[in-house]
């Protein structure tokens, strides 16, 4: 009994002890620990964070976003914006508009962009791209130009604009001015058509080398190719029948710019065959007694198969010639040729003249500033002497 007694006692005594040692180290913690921050401010002193500073995480934007889409920072960060290259040209120009009226540009050459641009158009230009390759080549290497034709229709005005509007080309050429059609066209897609003129062209007609006609007026010409005059002794010559042709006025800007300004509100007669290209036409009033064709005077008066035309704009004016006097017979060509009567197309004398224009797609895209850059070439001195060579009358 004894024995069991001094055995409970000895294990009150631990018990008291393990208490006594767990409050005492419980006391020393409290004592170890910092004190609590007050509510409202940070953890750490402004010292404290200088040495230890916070990660910052930046997803760097695209070119052309208004800003980083994540900033993590201990101080707020301020982020510029990175804003894309400007397309607007630098040249001042005025604004084109359904009227017709024509964009001027300054013709300091900034250099055009770099690539491969398609372009097309009027074939009226044609002797003008075979003397402007070597000058484009020369000033901007870097800058390639590739004639396009279309694919279902004829090459010419109208349907280089169509293909312009649809994104086919990036610029285009054109013998007539924008049709109010085309300009509502663009406006519809979202963006503007804008004309440059770079050259005037004198439209000239040709029959073949033996049929004796000393010219025509400008009404001679409306009753050829309405089928009101049908044969050749009509208008002093022999019992021919009268053969007229002619390209597509609906794609081709050269007929379109003779049925607007010499038809009238009367459309090609039935008498007249349609063909595709300006050598097609020159072959075809070379075979037949009776033919005539009309076409850009570069295209077709140093021809040697064919005999340009003297027209007038009444019966009261005298022929005016679209070459140089005197005519080249076809026995001296092509050792000779016939020049083209320049000074009548510069001083409006001869009846049938019209400007060219290089059509410019304004979208603020690459497009834009190669139509542009290729209009100020050509409008430059150097470019106004090619011009001079081509056979057109330079404006400036």
């Amino acid at each position: 009994m004894p024995e069991e007694k001094g055995t409970l006692f000895t294990t009150v005594l631990v018990l008291i002890a393990f208490s006594f040692l767990g409050a005492l180290f419980g006391g020393i913690s409290l004592l170890l620990r910092p004190p609590a921050p007050k509510a409202g401010k940070p953890a750490h002193s402004a010292s404290q964070a200088s040495r230890r500073p916070q990660p910052i995480s930046l997803e760097i934007a695209p070119v052309g976003a208004v800003e980083a889409t994540q900033v993590v920072s201990t101080e707020p960060i301020q982020i510029e914006p990175i804003k894309a290259e400007q397309l607007e040209p630098t040249e001042t120009e005025t604004s084109a508009s359904a009227s017709g009226e024509d964009v001027t540009i300054d013709v300091t050459i900034n250099g055009p962009p770099k690539g491969l641009f398609t372009y097309g158009g009027s074939t009226s230009w044609a002797p003008l791209r075979r003397k402007e390759a070597h000058a484009l080549h020369d000033e901007w290497p870097d800058f390639q130009l590739q004639y396009i034709e279309p694919l279902a229709e004829p090459p010419g005005s109208g349907a280089g604009i169509s293909m312009l509007l649809v994104g086919q080309l990036a610029f285009s050429q054109s013998s007539r001015p924008i049709k109010t059609a085309e300009y509502e066209e663009a406006q519809r897609r979202g963006f503007r058509l804008e004309q440059i003129p770079v050259a005037i062209d004198g439209i000239a007609f040709v029959i073949n080398p033996a049929l004796d006609i000393p010219g025509l007026t400008l009404d001679q010409l409306k009753g050829i190719y309405t089928g009101k005059i049908t044969n050749w002794r009509e208008l002093n010559g022999p019992n021919v029948p009268i053969i007229p042709f002619s390209r597509p006025p609906e794609a081709a800007g050269t007929p379109e710019f003779f049925v607007d300004n010499v038809l009238g509100n009367e459309t090609l007669g039935n008498t007249v065959r349609l063909i595709d290209h300006t050598t097609q036409g020159l072959r075809a009033v070379a075979a037949n007694l009776g033919g005539i064709f009309y076409a850009s005077s570069p295209e077709v008066v140093p021809q040697c198969s064919t005999k340009p035309l003297p027209i007038a704009r009444n019966s009261n004016e005298a022929f005016i010639p679209p070459y140089q006097a005197p005519l080249v017979s076809p026995a001296a060509c092509p050792a000779q040729r016939n020049q083209l009567n320049m000074k009548a197309f510069r001083s409006g004398d001869y009846p049938l003249t019209r400007r060219l224009f290089v059509i410019v797609k304004k979208d603020g895209s690459l497009n834009q500033q190669a139509g542009e850059a290729y209009a100020r070439l050509i409008l430059t001195s150097e470019g106004q002497q090619i011009v001079r060579q081509a056979g057109f009358v330079n404006i400036r």
